[in-house]
């Protein structure tokens, strides 16, 4: 077969799972009994106040970036495939979804053409100030959705250092876990082990999100092995590992894409991140929790041993 009927083959399968994927959407909005839309900028003022209650005070925040995936994706990977994620759960219960939110670490990816690398002080406001605005419009319980690797360090601190001072919001960060009957049919589907960025996994995601911006043909063009440059040095970490491990920003093979396997990597998030939102909206043991810390942080002594 010529690569240009294979492109074409892939993106046909590609569109087909697509439409699946909007059909399954349309009957989530209908299930979820609510004509409002879930975008924050989609709404008029006086609806946002209908939606706020709807929604039980609760918001995502879909965090992506915009840096290099291989020779064939786009930059905004991490941010599409985030918001895929996050709109499919809010058709299925109803939740706030805050607009495209880009300002991440991504320090590492600074020598890789179109990144954009705030830094490590604004990335920290700028999501502190976000969270603190959307608490001064009623949203009471704020979910970090990160789609994006360079900040599984940033944002656990993050979330942590919400106890510096008293807040009368809460922010959750969502941590899918791996469902063994999931982990199984991904690992039938998957022909390659390695990689982590722009690797047969997330370019199966892509092809799902938006099948037009995959340039499958392309996959090929650079080498996403790990050099291990740094390997000889023990007991280490050092900022510059992902440089010394992947120069190109490419860790895989993208070409063993397949569209069966963006959907069940997709749909397994949505349906936890699901799962979260709706235990959130009848449960404030967060929030009593917090609350109780902060009384007791403002006198430690009395506090009951």
């Amino acid at each position: 077969m010529k690569k240009g009927q294979s492109t074409a083959i892939a993106i046909l399968l590609a569109t087909l799972y697509l439409l699946t994927v909007a059909n399954s959407i349309a009957g989530g909005a209908t299930a979820s009994k609510s004509n409002l839309p879930v975008k924050w900028g989609e709404l008029t003022a006086l609806d946002f106040v209908k939606a706020v209650q709807e929604s039980g005070g609760i918001c995502l925040i879909p965090i992506g970036v915009f840096e290099k995936h291989g020779p064939h994706l786009p930059l905004g990977t991490d941010l599409i495939d985030v918001r895929e994620i996050a709109l499919r759960a809010a058709t299925k219960e109803y939740v706030l979804v805050f607009p495209e939110y880009y300002f991440s670490q991504i320090l590492e990816a600074k020598h890789q053409p179109g990144t954009i690398a705030y830094s490590p002080k604004l990335i920290w406001n700028i999501l502190q100030e976000t969270c603190d605005e959307l608490s001064r419009n009623g949203i009471k319980k704020i979910i970090l959705v990160n789609g994006h690797g360079g900040n599984n360090s940033f944002l656990p601190f993050f979330s942590l250092a919400q106890l510096e001072k008293e807040r009368d919001y809460c922010v959750v960060l969502f941590r899918p876990e791996r469902d063994p009957m999931v982990q199984e049919k991904v690992e039938k589907l998957r022909e390659t082990t390695t990689g982590g960025h722009a690797d047969e996994a997330e370019t199966s995601m892509m092809q799902v999100s938006r099948p037009d911006l995959v340039h499958m043909d392309r996959a090929k063009e650079q080498s996403g092995k790990d050099l291990g440059r740094l390997k000889h040095i023990p007991s280490k970490y050092t900022g510059i590992f992902w440089y010394a491990q992947y120069p190109n920003h490419y860790a895989g093979d993208g070409s063993y894409a397949k569209p069966e396997l963006g959907e069940l990597l997709i749909n397994s998030q949505a349906e936890q991140l699901v799962e979260l939102v709706k235990v959130l909206k009848k449960d404030d043991a967060i929030l009593e929790l917090q609350n109780r810390f902060y009384k007791e942080s403002r006198d430690p002594l009395k506090t009951k041993q």
